[in-house]
């Protein structure tokens, strides 16, 4: 396959992810996978290899790459299936995050899956929103482990129905799992065509030589990585059950176009949510890799092969059953990144920008109306990091998640809930000689009674800057203007005002080396 036949066939199978991903968007019933944008799509050859994915959520995108080989070569697959798995311990992120799969045959021939992973802002956990102060798998929702949701092409409406009826609004998730198999069956349609046009012998090889080109463009970008081995430690806050201070240590090898990156000396699993699964943390380091490389490197397994993985078992970012991942896939990937950057910050320091405002400041929230339930789920962005060229973006979502914020006018239309404040936090960047990116600053007064849920980091320690930037200012949560901890649950009123700051991002450079 020569470079022009390569290029087009590598468009046309992304392509089919940027359409799955709208037919989900537009059928979805939720603002979280509707307004938000909350779900990614892809495509994996039979051995459930990445082929190819659109530009959606980092941490979804990711984790699915390093786990689905996993997912498929563990399964009975029939054509005509659709398999649901939400388990982190079993290549999921957390609960809300549901997997559905499909696989093409042609001929009676597996030769492809097409995937794709939404939040469901309801899976059943106790408190509204799905994402409680956890200290168990089992308290934050239903665990779906690899199950046939669709057989000979029919879904199994009893089991969706044991699914749907744990949560508050049967009708919501039932429109959302409708939009997640008709997104599926789009790709199935696109990516049969395209196999029929191309032949299928000719697919195999394409597949093939587009891993072979993912797999030295990446060889090419860490062959500006000088060789050596750099550390870097950073803490999250806490875990929401007294536990502060908890450590994330890496080791980034580099040597000759190949990276090893060592997690050794990171804090145990903790009582709390913060933990995770080995997938979210590979998910993170793929995603710094993956910004170090050329713009066209394509979304495959081959980019990827020259980056290998190690954690010890049972620690903070390679957590063991039953340990509570709701926070884990949210904020300690997003710490993961910082890790990282900080250590390639030590050989390529005109490359890597400061620390951004490093958390999802995930909001989940809910209560009655009446006789009706309602349950939201939202994350905010913040400042990102300056770096040797460039200021921070303020006001932005930043490394593992990509999100959009839901409009004011479809919450207050939707939910028992005001909007007071929605504006850029002035100031909270981190000086320089380019300053960090602003954070956000959101209040919203509750018009009912409801229980809201906050998981939220860099509240205790700063963003970092870099080449003696400084740090930005810390995010802040309060209740009528009584500070809360950084991860808590609690009951609101009428007209009790909830008050989100995000972090800055950290400056770069001193700030007397400006240029005039």
């Amino acid at each position: 396959m020569n470079a022009i036949e390569l290029s087009i066939f590598t468009s046309r199978i992304s392509a089919i992810c940027d359409e799955m991903g709208v037919v989900l968007q537009k059928a979805a019933f939720s603002p979280n996978i509707r307004d938000r944008l909350d779900y990614s799509c892809a495509i994996f050859d039979a051995k459930g290899q990445l082929c190819a994915q659109a530009a959606h959520i980092p941490v979804h995108l990711g984790s699915m790459a390093y786990a689905m080989g996993g997912i498929v070569g563990d399964f009975d697959w029939q054509d005509g299936d659709m398999v649901i798995v939400n388990d982190p311990y079993l290549g999921g992120t957390h609960l809300p995050d549901i997997t559905v799969i499909a696989p093409l045959f042609i001929k009676g021939k597996l030769w492809a899956f097409v995937a794709n992973r939404a939040h469901h802002a309801d899976i059943g956990a106790k408190t509204p929103g799905s994402m409680p102060i956890s200290s168990s798998l089992e308290e934050e929702g239903l665990v779906i482990p690899p199950t046939r949701l669709l057989k000979n092409g029919k879904v199994d409406d009893d089991y969706l129905t044991s699914i749907v009826s744990q949560t508050r609004s049967e009708l919501q998730g039932r429109g959302d799992f409708a939009a997640q198999i008709s997104a599926n069956c789009t790709g199935l349609q696109r990516l049969g065509q395209l196999i029929s046009g191309l032949g299928c012998d000719e697919f195999h090889l394409a597949v093939a030589a587009l891993n072979d080109y993912g797999e030295r463009l990446a060889r090419v970008a860490l062959a500006d990585i000088p060789d050596g081995e750099y550390h870097f430690v950073d803490l999250m806050d806490d875990d929401g059950m007294g536990n502060h201070d908890l450590r994330i240590q890496a080791m980034v090898r580099i040597h000759q176009h190949r990276v090893q990156v060592d997690f050794t000396g990171t804090a145990g699993q903790t009582t709390g949510n913060i933990n995770c699964p080995l997938s979210v943390a590979a998910a993170a380091v793929y995603y710094v890799f993956r910004c170090l490389m050329p713009d066209q490197t394509p979304a495959c397994a081959g980019s990827f092969r020259p980056i290998s993985i190690t954690a010890p078992e049972g620690c903070l970012v390679n957590a063991r059953r039953p340990a509570a991942v709701a926070a884990g896939n949210v904020e300690t990937s997003t710490r993961i990144v910082d890790v990282i950057m900080g250590a390639l910050a030590q050989a390529i320091p005109e490359q890597i920008p400061a620390a951004s405002h490093g958390s999802m400041n995930n909001l989940a929230m809910g209560g009655y109306v009446g006789q009706h339930s309602w349950d939201y789920y939202e994350t905010m962005g913040g400042g990102m990091g300056a770096g040797a060229d460039q200021p921070g973006q303020s006001a932005v979502q930043t490394h593992m998640t990509n999100t959009r914020n839901t409009p004011i006018e479809v919450l207050e239309s939707r939910y028992p809930l005001r909007i007071h404040t929605y504006s850029i936090r002035v100031g909270s960047g981190g000086a320089g000689r380019h300053r960090g990116g602003n954070g956000l600053l959101r209040e919203i007064e509750f018009l009912q009674n409801a229980t809201a849920t906050l998981l939220t980091e860099r509240r205790l320690h700063a963003p970092w800057g870099l080449a003696n930037g400084q740090s930005a200012q810390l995010g802040e949560n309060k209740l009528n203007r009584s500070t809360l901890p950084p991860k808590v649950s609690l009951d609101v009123k009428t007209g009790d005002r909830l008050s989100l700051a995000s972090a800055g991002g950290g400056g770069w450079g001193r700030s007397q080396d400006k240029k005039a």
